[in-house]
């Protein structure tokens, strides 16, 4: 069944959906482009195939794509219990698919995993999927944000463009939340 949160009317409801990627405009001293959530039934396609769904989006993009999802850190904060990263998706020909920041607790993760997550080698979701980790995938937050200057260069589009994107929360099954993620999806090309 397709996830279709409601909008949110909380604008500092909204800003804590956005908290990763808050945290890494706060940190490069910029100011966040307007955000406008809307419900994701309103999505346009190709996005709302990609966005308005129950699943990581790790393998939604590999089947899209038809090619396997690579990971390209721009920058992370780590501590022992925490990752905090920004990061760019990219095709098997290097081509972003997707641009986004995340918030990744540790605990609860077998030591192996913890550390392929800590390395950055890899998107969270593939990571999930190939240590056959059980977790669910709850998005709770659709909008559009226009491509400021460094958004662009992250998804080599023009400046001004209207992107979609989609705040999510992944949790173990007994419910306990273990990411935060902020997706934001190129053009469609």
């Amino acid at each position: 069944m397709p996830a279709t949160p409601e909008v949110l009317p909380d604008i500092p409801r909204q800003l804590d959906l956005l908290m990763p990627l808050c945290f890494f405009y706060e940190k490069a001293e910029e100011d966040l482009p307007p955000v406008d959530f809307f419900p994701g039934a309103e999505m346009p396609e190709p996005q709302r195939g990609l966005l308005v769904h129950d699943s990581d989006m790790t393998p939604t993009l590999r089947d899209f794509h038809h090619s396997e999802i690579g990971l390209t850190v721009v920058c992370a904060e780590k501590s022992e219990a925490y990752v905090m990263r920004q990061v760019v998706l990219t095709n098997a020909e290097g081509t972003p698919v997707e641009y986004g920041a995340i918030g990744i607790h540790l605990d609860g993760f077998a030591p192996h995993v913890r550390a392929l997550i800590r390395s950055g080698a890899a998107p969270l979701g593939g990571i999930l999927e190939t240590e056959g980790v059980p977790h669910t995938s709850a998005p709770s937050g659709f909008f559009r944000i226009e491509a400021d200057e460094h958004m662009a260069g992250m998804l080599d589009c023009e400046i001004g463009m209207t992107l979609y994107g989609r705040c999510n929360t992944l949790s173990f099954v007994d419910g306990t939340s273990f990411a935060d993620i902020v997706e934001v999806l190129p053009p469609a090309r």
